[in-house]
């Protein structure tokens, strides 16, 4: 199963590919998608959407694993990160590629075995379990590549088959 994890962003948009089969991790790409600050924010997202699609086109992902998005302090952030993760999910469903959405909670605890599991100990875990020499740079795609791992690991859940 070839995985395609997303931290929603719309200045910065994290993205990691794994392949996962028979509880093994390969790592095939990880990286960000950036958008410029001082265009309009309507080309930011168009920008997301298209690049989005090339990366899906390029790696034809069999899922895509997204975070989902909480409530922030910042009311304005908090709606524009809300118009771009519309817009990758909208990039995702148009690429025909199943979707599937995750807390920060569900990650921690997927990576890490515990919900409440800081930054660093989440950014750890993901370099280990992919066998990286180094945790994943931007934070941004290391946090992609943990929600790629949380939908392998949960896809195979007998909770999933009902």
């Amino acid at each position: 199963m070839r995985v395609l994890g997303i931290d929603p962003g719309f200045a910065t948009i994290g993205f990691g590919v794994l392949d996962f089969s028979n509880n093994k991790f390969k790592t095939i790409d990880y990286g960000v998608i950036t958008t410029p600050p001082k265009i309009e924010f309507s080309t930011r997202l168009e920008m997301i959407y298209d690049d989005l699609t090339l990366v899906c086109n390029k790696y034809s992902p069999d899922a895509v694993s997204v975070e989902e998005l909480f409530f922030n302090t910042n009311i304005k952030t908090a709606i524009a990160v809300g118009h771009a993760r519309g817009v990758i999910l909208l990039a995702a469903k148009k690429c025909g590629i199943s979707m599937f959405e995750y807390t920060p909670l569900q990650v921690k605890q997927s990576v890490v075995g515990y919900g409440r599991a800081d930054k660093n100990q989440v950014q750890q875990l993901t370099k280990t379990i992919l066998g990286l020499s180094e945790i994943p740079k931007p934070d941004d795609a290391a946090d992609a590549l943990a929600l790629a791992i949380c939908h392998a690991h949960c896809s195979g859940s007998i909770l999933n088959k009902y």
